[in-house]
């Protein structure tokens, strides 16, 4: 039964990422909640989740990683159709970010580097064996495939191509993860295949994701009057369970204090988190590798997943960090150089070019130079970039340690050798315009675990009169884990299914059944 009084309604939503401040919206806008009756109850004193980007110049600017979108992530984009933008509240951020990317267009010219010099992408280098393995997957059931292993499905051979290097840097998949995410992804993406090569079709936001969404959807939500809650930590849930119904009715608060929901309460649980845990280092201090001991949204998922079956398993994707961390990096320089160099040698301004993966690295390195300014207190004299590692336990190709263990500056010693500009950065690095700071995240690939079905819960578990999930650990049909779209596909699927409204769920856009789309992909595949 959905609620017909949202004006009397009081909502609770656990955690503050993208799904959380996407159901507030649809909330307010949709089920018509008054914006006081509404709480997001956060672990940390910071809204955003995933999304995230602070700093300043002095300082160290820090971004643990940036999702990529793309035009037809239809429920991400409706959804910042009606926020106003950073900047300029006559322009919304769907359009502020659509004339953005009109104007820097990803075309990157130097995807691949081996031994630091650009390798030729126009073909994927796939075998015709791997070709009919990439074909015959796509077309395979996801249930046949259960919780199989990208490396159960191809030889080791196909770990060596064009196509893998450039999957694995651009999605962070690894050969272990799940093989039927790899077959979402590849559904999903179909209609991007043929220019994943340069990164076609990528779009970005005009500052990092903290600034371009989390804060102009603050700043909506305020205006309704929502509560943010923040340091408010929800440790457990209690339940009322029988055959046909299962109810939320109490919150339990880690200082001890407890919310007693009504009858008509709602809670909605994001529940687990890829930035869960994670823990910055410095230009001379290594980042520390937390685990479950830290996070809240692992340890409360793990409490009432005992609770009930529907409730999914989160074991899965937290309980092997080894498997699913990876470490990110945040540059900041007093200085030109490194980016009028990138500039040159890739052929890219900043902006335009992406990510730039060396294929040789033993940590399997990535960086990107987004467009400048990337943060709205940037100054124009500072530059920013990031990158990431895929294989952080790995020693490094010149520095002897493992990635895991190095600081900031050894960081960049290793990228100044891959690049072969450690005579070009030294006098940079010795004039202390430069600052690194590493970030490790332990659960940054866990969506990507392999999983069977019913691990991840139902948005709305059958039965469920009050709750819902949401974000990257709650199933969605057909979207993929680990883009912004998901996380607010989860949020539209809540609201409208839990309350009255006149909306129905955004589908999924499905180039799959594209003939012309399908054709251009295998040509690509196969080329």
């Amino acid at each position: 039964m959905k609620n017909k009084n949202p004006k009397d309604a009081n909502v609770y939503l656990i955690g503050s990422g993208i799904a959380s401040l996407a159901c507030a919206v649809y909330l307010v806008k949709d089920a018509k909640v008054p914006g006081k009756n509404i709480h997001i109850l956060e672990k940390d004193n910071i809204l955003g989740g995933a999304l995230d980007g602070s700093g300043n110049k002095d300082d160290g600017f820090v971004v643990r990683g940036g999702r990529m979108h793309e035009k037809h992530y239809t429920c991400y984009w409706d959804l910042l159709s009606y926020i106003p933008s950073y900047d300029d509240p006559k322009i919304s951020v769907r359009d502020e970010s659509f004339e953005f990317n009109e104007k820097f267009v990803s075309n990157g010219q130097a995807r691949l580097l081996k031994n630091g010099e650009k390798i030729d992408v126009s073909s994927y280098g796939l075998s015709v064996k791997q070709q009919a393995e990439f074909l015959r997957l796509l077309f395979s059931s996801e249930k046949s495939l259960g919780n199989k292993r990208i490396e159960d499905w191809f030889d080791q051979a196909f770990f060596e191509t064009n196509f893998w290097h450039i999957w694995t840097s651009m999605f962070a998949f690894q050969k272990w993860s799940s093989v039927a995410e790899m077959r979402r992804y590849m559904k999903r993406f179909i209609h991007l295949i043929d220019g994943l090569k340069r990164l076609g079709g990528v779009m970005r936001t005009k500052y990092n994701q903290y600034h371009s969404v989390v804060i102009p959807l603050k700043r909506y939500l305020d205006e309704y009057g929502v509560n943010f809650d923040l340091g408010h930590e929800v440790v457990d849930i209690d339940f009322n369970l029988s055959s046909d119904k299962k109810t939320a009715t109490v919150l339990h608060l880690k200082d001890k204090d407890e919310i007693v929901l009504g009858k008509n309460d709602y809670v909605f649980i994001t529940n687990g988190s890829i930035t869960e845990s994670t823990d910055n280092g410095a230009w001379d201090r290594p980042a520390k590798l937390k685990g479950i001991a830290a996070s809240g949204s692992w340890k409360l998922w793990k409490k009432i997943a005992k609770k009930d079956d529907a409730f999914g398993n989160p074991s899965p994707f937290c309980d092997h960090i080894d498997l699913q961390k990876w470490y990110s990096f945040t540059v900041t320089l007093k200085d030109n150089t490194f980016h009028d160099y990138m500039e040159n040698f890739s052929g890219n301004v900043d902006g335009t070019g992406g990510l730039v993966t060396l294929t040789d690295s033993n940590w399997m390195m990535s960086i990107v130079i987004a467009r400048q300014p990337h943060f709205p207190n940037q100054p124009k004299e500072v530059k920013v970039f990031w990158g990431y590692g895929l294989y952080p336990d790995r020693k490094g190709n010149y520095i002897n340690k493992t990635m895991a263990e190095c600081t900031g500056k050894e960081i960049l010693e290793e990228l100044w050798y891959h690049l072969k500009v450690q005579d070009l950065m030294k006098p940079i690095v010795n004039s202390g315009k430069i600052n690194c700071i590493p970030t490790a995240m332990p659960f940054i690939d866990s969506e990507f675990m392999p999983r069977d079905i019913g691990d991840r819960p139902q948005v709305i578990p059958d039965g469920a009169t009050n709750f819902a999930f949401l974000g990257q650990f709650a199933e969605v049909p057909k979207d993929v884990v680990f883009t912004v779209e998901y996380s607010v596909r989860t949020a539209q699927t809540a609201v409208y299914g839990l309350f009255e409204t006149d909306k129905k769920v955004m589908p999924v856009y499905d180039s799959i059944h594209k003939p012309k789309v399908l054709l251009k992909a295998i040509k690509a595949i196969t080329g």
